[in-house]
């Protein structure tokens, strides 16, 4: 069976460029789904094109996804019969589209407005270095802030409304400027999911790229409970796994990272995943290792390390924090 997606729906994006691309993964979770994808045909301001790949829905289900979508020109409906991940699933919708922005939406979420977008779009346009751009993740009533998906250093959450520049953002809302994806590679798709966004924004940083956080950009994340992968079992493997992996493509220091995750694990009670995640990062084949220059490291310090304080710290912050959930998988 072929892993390529094909097109089952709709037209192609438009040769010509446009504005933005908004992509959207999903595996089940039809009516969420078809909510986020609304919500994405409503964005006005500027000139949008919709892609959504769907990664292994039951056939009923894809059939009810199709039937809901049929007739919408802005609409392109890809299917693969496996699961190419987060990393992969996005990879494949970016190349496919002209935008000149590709927003990223998980398919349990939606636009707090209609114009969270061409906000997006002029943000790119004011900073000139800005590569990518996450959004504030509210809970799925837009009443409080998704602590789930807050991706940046605790210290930095009184100013969850505000605009800063940071070193990564959560894929549930987002944005990246066309030419810095290319740049960079777009992700890495062996990592499958969890932590390719980061992977992404440090080839992008070294490339001279900035990457922003805009408070004013918000998203609805309900988070879904169908097809999400549990902390106990996979995606504690993954996490911890693919956060070595990208130490080691950084020749970055391991030994306190490694010890960091195993005492973490073992109090929550992961452990035996997060061994296996160890175990998995040390023994990926790297095709190729990267060095950090200076003013990359400069960034890094700035923009993460004076606000993540030292190691013990971060050890009893991330061992407290509530998970992010599982992008569309």
């Amino acid at each position: 069976m072929s892993q390529v997606p094909e097109l089952a729906g709709g037209p192609p994006p438009p040769q010509a460029a446009y504005d933005a691309d908004i992509i959207i993964l999903t595996i089940s979770r039809i009516p969420e789904t078809i909510e986020a994808v609304r919500s994405a045909c409503r964005q006005t301001g500027l000139g949008v094109h919709v892609s959504v790949l769907d990664q292994g829905s039951p056939e009923a289900e894809f059939q009810m996804l199709a039937a809901a979508l049929q007739g919408e020109a802005r609409i392109s409906l890809y299917r693969s019969f496996v699961n190419l991940g987060v990393a992969g699933g996005r990879n494949f919708l970016a190349q496919q589209g002209n935008g000149k922005i590709i927003a990223g939406l998980d398919n349990d979420a939606v636009f707090a407005s209609d114009h969270i977008v061409a906000q997006a779009n002029r943000k790119f346009a004011d900073h000139p270095r800005l590569g990518a751009l996450g959004f504030r993740i509210l809970n799925g009533d837009g009443t409080a802030l998704d602590e789930s998906s807050w991706g940046y250093p605790q210290s930095l959450k009184p100013h969850c409304h505000a605009w800063f520049l940071t070193t990564t953002f959560v894929g549930a809302g987002h944005a990246i400027r066309r030419t810095a994806w290319q740049q960079a590679g777009g992700y890495d798709a062996r990592l499958f999911f969890t932590w390719e966004e980061y992977d992404f924004c440090r080839r992008a940083i070294k490339s001279g790229w900035q990457i922003g956080y805009d408070g004013l950009l918000v998203v609805w994340h309900k988070a879904a409970t169908a097809q999400r992968v549990g902390w106990q079992g996979a995606r504690q493997g993954f996490f911890v796994r693919n956060r070595l992996v990208i130490a080691r493509k950084w020749r970055e220091p391991r030994l306190l990272l490694i010890a960091g995750y195993l005492l973490k694990g073992l109090l929550a009670g992961r452990f035996i995943a997060t061994l296996q995640g160890v175990l998995a990062g040390l023994r990926w084949k790297l095709t190729a290792t990267q060095t950090m220059p200076p003013l990359m490291q400069a960034y890094l310090q700035q923009h993460e390390a004076r606000h993540r304080g030292p190691w013990w710290l971060r050890v009893q912050s991330e061992l407290f924090r509530k998970r992010p959930a599982v992008a569309s998988g």
